[in-house]
């Protein structure tokens, strides 16, 4: 199923409705400030399982993100920020930025990376903000760009073609019109560093 949404007017409705996909263990393809996604319920671990099949890996392989409706929700799964992290998040989120951070118990072991960090981000997309927001939690999320595989640009930001290419295997695309066709930048922010691990649409100056 393919749902159009406007962005800058969500249907409240329409959202509810993405709302119980996910709540039902539905694998969706959301849109962000940056790729589209492929996101699920952190709740259901077989949808997560089915993402990472999607994206060519296994659940203990996985680089998941959890992006999150602000940075309230964010600290939320980290462990305490110092002040320099905290002063960076509060300047450019929400905005195209995943921040790699030490995860707290809050994360389930089975999402978090080897050294127990998760990457955490606050999209500036009304659409999703409105998803996120009645959801009440956050989301596991990963870009919907397949590893290892040359996509043409088109399958990774027109939504129409997204559903085309993933119908069998989501539940559901949230059409949001055209996405962008950049990543988001990856910031390095575990055991106190400020570290850009990968430059992407979001600018940033550490």
């Amino acid at each position: 199923m393919i749902l159009k949404i406007y962005e800058d007017n969500p249907n409240y409705k329409d959202i509810i409705r993405i709302v119980k996909v996910l709540e039902n263990g539905g694998l969706i393809v959301l849109p962000t400030d940056t790729l589209y996604a492929f996101a699920c319920s952190m709740s259901h671990k077989k949808a997560v399982e089915r993402m990472a099949s999607l994206k060519g890996t296994t659940l203990d392989k996985a680089k998941f993100s959890l992006i999150c409706k602000d940075i309230s929700q964010l600290t939320e799964y980290a462990k305490p920020l110092d002040k320099p992290t905290y002063q960076l998040i509060r300047t450019v989120l929400p905005g195209p930025y995943t921040f790699i951070m030490d995860a707290n118990g809050n994360v389930p072991r089975l999402y978090q990376n080897p050294n127990k960090t998760i990457g955490l981000r606050v999209p500036h997309n009304p659409i999703a903000h409105a998803i996120l927001e009645a959801m009440g939690s956050p989301l596991i999320a990963t870009s919907v760009r397949i590893e290892n595989e040359d996509m043409e640009t088109e399958y990774l930001t027109n939504p129409e073609l997204i559903f085309e290419e993933f119908r069998d295997k989501v539940d559901l695309v949230v059409d949001g019109g055209i996405g962008e066709d950049e990543p988001s930048t990856v910031i390095n922010c575990s055991n106190s560093a400020l570290e850009v691990i990968r430059y992407g649409k979001g600018e940033i100056d550490i």
